[in-house]
């Protein structure tokens, strides 16, 4: 989990004294890492991987349709449908497009994609003014943040689920990142064995403002929360918007017919959320500090 560390060390300097220049700064560092190809596969099962080598985007095939879970910055969108033409489907029977977060980095995509496949858009509730505005909360002006706007069609609270194809996905409200941060679980066939599949949300800090005047109301205790929940949890397989955040590029380098997929890891998941809750403490006692201080 070196990676999934260094990742949150990353994000960790992206705090919410970061300058507008520092953001552009950091966001064209990225852009580049993220948006560098590589090649879908298939995770297990009917869950495929079809996004960048930096930003995740999930293809869940059924007898009547897929369902697409994130996508890229809108430059990767001709790389996705790519992506997916590779494994032998095709982007209009997308049927469905959910997704976890609205920030510009997951949701670049959703409204071109609606377009072309008349997908029906869903995400969780607190983030359709976020997805329908085209921004990022708390810093609306900020242009370098934003993404295509995309209209929602249906919104999802914690336990609502999203069936298709005899494939049924519940929504957990898992606030905090975004306001309605939403991370999404199902099971999925392995021979005679059933998985448990989590895709988690996030909970990292990022560029949230957690004091002072918060990104979101609420914002501390909407990570809280989802810190809590997350300790009630223990999916056989975690993915995540980031590979790094669930070792994706190691994992796949070790997937071989006949052998245990290397996708199913016990215990991944409560390890992963207890170092996010640690960056989010320190991450609060540091802006607290910048901000009984005056800096």
């Amino acid at each position: 989990m070196k990676r999934a560390a260094a990742a949150l060390c990353v994000l960790a300097a992206f705090t919410t004294s970061a300058s507008a220049q520092s953001v552009t700064d950091f966001l064209k560092a990225a852009t580049a890492r993220w948006n560098a190809p590589t090649e879908p596969f298939t995770i297990l099962g009917n869950i495929h991987y079809v996004g960048t080598n930096g930003l995740s985007s999930f293809l869940i095939t059924t007898p009547e349709g897929n369902i697409l879970i994130d996508t890229g910055l809108p430059e990767a969108n001709p790389q996705i449908k790519a992506n997916i033409a590779k494994l032998g489907f095709k982007v209009s029977d997308i049927k469905f497009l959910l997704n976890t977060h609205a920030h510009l980095d997951h949701t670049g995509g959703l409204a071109d994609l609606k377009q072309e496949t008349g997908a029906q858009m869903i995400a969780g509730e607190r983030d359709k003014p976020l997805l329908e505005g085209g921004y990022y909360p708390g810093r609306e002006d900020e242009k370098v943040l934003g993404f295509p706007a995309v209209k929602v069609d249906r919104t999802v609270k914690d336990g609502d689920t999203v069936t298709l194809g005899g494939t049924t996905l519940t929504a957990h409200a898992t606030p905090g990142h975004s306001p309605g941060c939403t991370s999404w679980s199902w099971t999925v066939a392995d021979g005679n064995a059933t998985r448990s599949v989590l895709l988690f949300c996030s909970a990292s800090v990022a560029l949230n403002r957690l004091v002072g005047k918060p990104t979101h109301p609420g914002i501390v205790d909407d990570y809280r929360k989802t810190f809590a929940w997350a300790k009630s949890q223990s999916p056989d397989i975690l993915l995540a918007p980031h590979p790094e955040m669930y070792d994706m590029h190691e994992k796949r380098k070790n997937i071989a017919s006949g052998a245990p997929n290397p996708f199913i890891r016990a215990g991944e998941f409560a390890a992963f959320a207890a170092r996010l809750e640690k960056a989010f403490d320190e991450a609060l006692a540091k802006q607290t500090a910048a901000l009984s201080s005056g800096k």
